[in-house]
């Protein structure tokens, strides 16, 4: 963010003569870095000389770096490929092994790409982030790295055969934005070429097709948005076989809201679909759509969460005014988490009342035909791998309190089980039960709470209490690993909220609470905690919150809102300050979740649960734990570290920590990961356990 930007007080948006903390919106200023370095001090002082803190953090890494580990896969037609980090590898290599020896108790890998290595040899904190390869051999691919785990990443051409980058190969410069391969002397590029062509959001908006031995400024450009866009970009339309069935393109309108675009006869021709609406795949000669509203079109009704389809040389001919076909829809309190494919199918992982489910789709003889796989009941399933050349296809199921199970089937229908993760605590004397809340306008909420077989509902249980509760994101039950260790096991409870604005439900339950109705998903939350201590299960001395991201701001309105109801308060990463998140990171992307603080209507909505601003002198707070990432571009450090200040100003007791590598997600390396697991149970367990240290405020 520069300096700028932060200085700017306009449309009833806090200036530095409102706001005495703006100047932590500077990331890396030097008075910033001392500011955090001075916290950071503070609050290792205060935890890491608790004597549960070593214990804590060696059990946190011994399961972060266990060699029991399952390692998940993806296939190729080089093998099958995984990304790896242990003690050993704490920025990770990128190896392949067999299918077969995959499926072996000892699998023999073959190292593709040491990011360590490489990070060791440029003097770079490298974060390995994927990389994108051109079918069908998959041998030549654009590697991603970002320096210290931000968002923005740069791209590196690589060849997986000879394990090297090519020498003048393909570079793309430190940029948000995508790129794909068209063949393989050519990729369609989309990055932040400019500020002219970067949105308000830090996103692209524009597209270009760069040919090998050209410069990237003078690859021609093939599609633009516009800059009020979230995004902008073109992409190639590929089936199943790699066959190119030319090109489309979108504008990201909002977070939620796309207008779609197919090039015909050399124009941008728009598609007549809902802006909550876009393609889904190609399967057996048919293009899918999926919808997250009702879709009226023509004689036909299809229903929000649906799927439809269409024929796609009939497409091609005539995208708005060909026969669509209905191909899926939701039963009640069902939705569609997401899909994959295989040569030959279309696989739709579901929820079914936030209970897995996946079925097979395969079109045949005009028309579509579903198959129920038959997975776990009672747990929550996904879609682990699948490969572009064959059927095969892989699967997990878990739940709070199993490892992971991993399926493989080779023609996509018959599982074979054939991985089971290790367990890393005892399970035994825990359970499970679901509950209901009642929200304040009487929404039924429900969660989860792992617990104690046969506790005390006498209120005396250390309990944390979980949710997110935004971006139609569901949190489904998953083995609980490190927090089943550091947490369960050693008495306390865990709770997990389904609120509305996640996507448990489908995209109602998410569009029910968001912009002028997000105070519903606070309501939600704080409804959770008042019924778990009216239940017994806890009482507000030993109930503690935790959330990240998003689920940080929905910490921050909980202890703004109802403080009397809970001694902890863990916020990760968060957004804070409502009223300035449109600039900071890539907050103005987030303007369709939560509204515009530059319109006052909608500032209003906002002000009233902004965090940052419900921080206010003769209130006593839980002495919250924020903590926040330097290389964070996307929510950005800034938010966690003004609600510290302001706390402090104020003389509220609080902890701050910020982790000063990692991005969004906090530590790059499990032992990083592990210190932030050990910092936060030591927190809670001197806040809802006792025996625990003074709150020092300053």
């Amino acid at each position: 963010m520069s300096t700028s930007t932060i200085a700017v007080a306009q449309d009833g948006i806090p200036g530095p003569d409102q706001d005495p903390f703006i100047w932590l919106e500077e990331a890396r200023s030097p008075e910033a870095l001392d500011w955090v370095a001075a916290e950071n001090a503070r609050t290792l002082a205060a935890f890491e000389a608790d004597p549960r803190y070593a214990q804590l953090k060696a059990e946190a890494l011994a399961i972060f770096n266990s060699d029991e580990r399952v390692p998940g896969v993806g296939f190729t037609p080089y093998g099958m490929v995984n990304f790896w980090q242990d003690a050993k590898n704490p920025k990770g290599i990128l190896r392949r092994t067999t299918l077969e020896s995959w499926r072996s108790d000892k699998p023999e890998w073959e190292t593709i790409l040491d990011i360590d290595a490489l990070a060791a040899a440029e003097g770079k904190e490298w974060v390995y982030g994927g990389m994108s390869c051109l079918p069908p051999e998959g041998t030549r691919c654009m590697v991603y790295l970002s320096d210290g785990g931000k968002d923005a990443s740069l791209g590196r051409e690589f060849d997986v055969t000879t394990k090297s980058f090519i020498a003048d190969g393909f570079v793309l410069p430190e940029s948000q934005g995508s790129a794909q391969w068209v063949d393989a002397d050519t990729l369609l590029i989309s990055r932040n070429f400019s500020p002219e062509t970067t949105t308000e959001s830090e996103y692209p908006f524009t597209t270009r097709v760069w040919k090998r031995g050209t410069a990237i400024e003078d690859a021609p450009e093939i599609f633009r948005g516009e800059k009020t866009d979230v995004s902008s970009g073109a992409s190639v339309l590929l089936d199943g076989n790699f066959v190119v069935h030319g090109r489309t393109a979108y504008r990201g309108i909002s977070f939620h809201e796309r207008q779609y675009f197919f090039e015909k006869d050399g124009a941008w021709l728009p598609l007549d679909l809902p802006t909550k609406a876009g393609p889904y795949g190609i399967i057996d000669g048919q293009i899918l759509f999926s919808t997250d509203v009702e879709w009226t079109r023509g004689d036909d009704v299809f229903p929000a969460d649906s799927l439809v389809s269409a024929d796609l040389e009939a497409w091609k001919a005539d995208p708005n005014g060909v026969k669509m076909t209905l191909v899926w829809a939701p039963a009640d309190r069902q939705t569609k988490l997401g899909a994959a494919t295989t040569k030959n199918s279309l696989f739709v992982n579901l929820l079914d009342n936030v209970r897995g489910r996946v079925l097979k789709f395969d079109y045949a003889d005009g028309q579509w035909t579903s198959t129920a796989l038959a997975l776990p009941d009672n747990a929550t399933v996904g879609i682990a791998a699948s490969s572009d050349e064959t059927d095969e296809i892989m699967f997990t199921s878990t739940d709070f309190l199993s490892p992971g199970t991993w399926y493989y089937a080779k023609d996509g229908t018959t599982l074979e089980q054939v991985k089971r993760g290790p367990e890393y605590f005892d399970p035994a004397g825990m359970e499970v039960e679901q509950h209901e809340a009642t929200s304040k306008d009487g929404t039924k909420i429900p969660y989860f709470i792992v617990k104690p077989t046969g506790m005390a509902l006498d209120g005396s249980t250390a309990t944390l209490l979980t949710g997110y509760g935004g971006f139609q994101v569901p949190r489904l039950p998953g083995y609980l690993g490190s927090t089943g260790k550091l947490w369960v096991e050693k008495g306390g409870a865990y709770v997990l909220a389904n609120l509305r604005g996640g996507g448990e439900f489908g995209p109602g339950w998410h569009q029910t609470a968001i912009r002028e109705n997000k105070q519903r998903t606070w309501d939600d939350f704080i409804a959770v905690g008042a019924d778990l201590v009216k239940r017994g299960f806890t009482s507000p001395e030993h109930l503690g919150i935790q959330g990240g991201s998003q689920g940080g701001l929905l910490v921050g309105t909980f202890f703004t809102q109802r403080p009397d109801l809970l001694n902890a308060a863990i916020v990760q990463i968060p957004l804070f300050d409502m009223l300035r998140y449109h600039l900071i990171g890539r907050g103005a992307s987030w303007i369709g979740e939560y509204g515009d603080p530059r319109i006052p209507e909608q500032r209003a909505w906002i002000e009233g649960y902004s965090p940052y601003q419900k921080i206010v002198a003769g209130v006593e707070y839980p002495a919250p734990f924020l903590w926040a990432s330097t290389a964070d571009d996307r929510t950005h450090p800034a938010h966690a570290r003004k609600g510290a200040a302001k706390l402090k100003a104020l003389g509220q007791p609080y902890y701050y920590f910020e982790d000063t590598t990692g991005g969004h997600s906090g530590g790059v390396d499990n032992d990083q990961r592990a210190k932030l697991q050990a910092l936060q149970f030591v927190y809670l367990m001197q806040r809802l356990m006792g025996d625990g240290a003074a709150d020092t405020a300053e």
